[in-house]
């Protein structure tokens, strides 16, 4: 696979904007997430990516662990308002598209066709541009962008939240009153609004370990850093969006012994 160039650039665009990879929430795989109390809550798309989020690597078929979960995420946000964004299917790795077809057939919603890798602003861009043209169009703030990767998709998610001033009121006391003017009982104030990133930080198969390592190292020692948080903690507004981890699948073992009766059994 080629380089990512934009993924292997995230590092140096941390002095500008350390918190760049930092997630708002982290899940073991997306069973974890109640996407009814997300749609509650005003968000209204998703964008998910691929490999290790929902297939397992280099395969199309969603992991059969994850068929209730993926239905009920279509249901709460329409098959239209979910969004398969792959650094594979439906880029120019991808000739003719057939992949991204094949995802769109095993997955039951569509692939976003873009020609940069994530986390580009040229993919950010095509992102937009798909979801404003839905018939109700969506804006970025309400989206959630779910992933198993933090310079890929944990940065998609954060390059695109926007900052908007707005002026909010401010008590003065009464001395203060008779020095300013009404109209100065306000201040501009920042408030930095977009999807919600969410990162899956479970791994359904092996890969590129040693870079997943790096990428989680980093993002909780920018925790420690920025926070003085020595492990990640999920805020108290976003708690009812998270259940609890799932069981693990347990595969029943059975010796050589039963199987043999067992088959005896059945042709009897």
């Amino acid at each position: 696979m080629p380089l990512n160039i934009p993924g292997l650039l995230v590092p140096f665009h941390l002095i500008i904007n350390p918190r760049l990879v930092l997630p708002s929430i982290i899940v073991k795989d997306i069973r974890q997430l109640d996407f009814k109390e997300l749609r509650k809550a005003g968000y209204r798309g998703a964008v998910f990516d691929k490999d290790n989020c929902l297939t397992l690597p280099h395969e199309d078929a969603l992991v059969p662990e994850l068929k209730d979960a993926w239905r009920e995420c279509r249901e709460a946000f329409g098959t239209g308002n979910v969004l398969v964004v792959s650094n594979s299917a439906g880029t120019r790795l991808d000739p003719g598209e057939i992949q991204a077809e094949s995802v769109t057939y095993q997955l039951s919603v569509p692939v976003l066709r873009h020609k940069s890798f994530k986390p580009s602003y040229s993919c950010i861009s095509a992102i937009r541009k798909y979801f404003r043209s839905l018939p109700k169009p969506l804006e970025e703030h309400e989206l959630i962008i779910v992933g198993d990767r933090i310079f890929t998709d944990i940065a998609l998610a954060n390059r695109m939240t926007r900052s908007t001033k707005h002026s909010a009121a401010i008590s003065v006391s009464e001395k203060e009153k008779h020095d300013v003017q009404l109209h100065e009982y306000s201040r501009e104030v920042n408030t930095r609004t977009g999807p919600l990133a969410i990162w899956t930080d479970g791994v359904w198969k092996k890969e590129n370990m040693a870079l997943r390592w790096m990428e989680s190292s980093l993002m909780h020692g920018l925790l420690r850093l920025l926070d003085g948080k020595t492990k990640f903690e999920l805020s108290e507004g976003l708690s009812r969006f998270v259940k609890p981890i799932p069981p693990p699948h347990i595969v029943e073992k059975t010796s050589l012994l039963s199987r043999l009766l067992g088959r005896l059994r059945g042709a009897s």
